[in-house]
């Protein structure tokens, strides 16, 4: 996924934040694969959670509180993972059949 995918979902025209976006791209690719999810820019669902997860941290970056994470963000991110994960075990068994 290109950094100006990312800018464009942010809302964001400017270059001066770029480095930022990247990072929290690389964290977010990082964040996913450590739940079980392969790296799958072919799939939407995958490029969705990584803008979900860079939106979230971008427009989060002061400190927060331990149980103060939203929700909405929570719940909607969980069940995309929970859906990718389930993918690639789903691909493998189609491979076997």
């Amino acid at each position: 996924m290109e950094v100006s995918e990312l800018k464009s979902f942010l809302r964001i025209d400017d270059d001066m934040e770029d480095k930022e976006i990247e990072s929290l791209q690389k964290s977010a690719e990082i964040y996913l694969e450590n739940a079980g999810v392969k790296k799958l820019y072919d799939n939407e669902l995958y490029c969705y959670a990584i803008k979900l997860l860079v939106s979230y941290w971008y427009d989060s970056r002061t400190p927060v509180a331990i149980g103060k994470t939203s929700k909405n963000l929570e719940f909607s991110l969980n069940s995309i993972i929970i859906q990718l994960a389930n993918e690639g075990d789903s691909r493998d068994r189609k491979s076997v059949v």
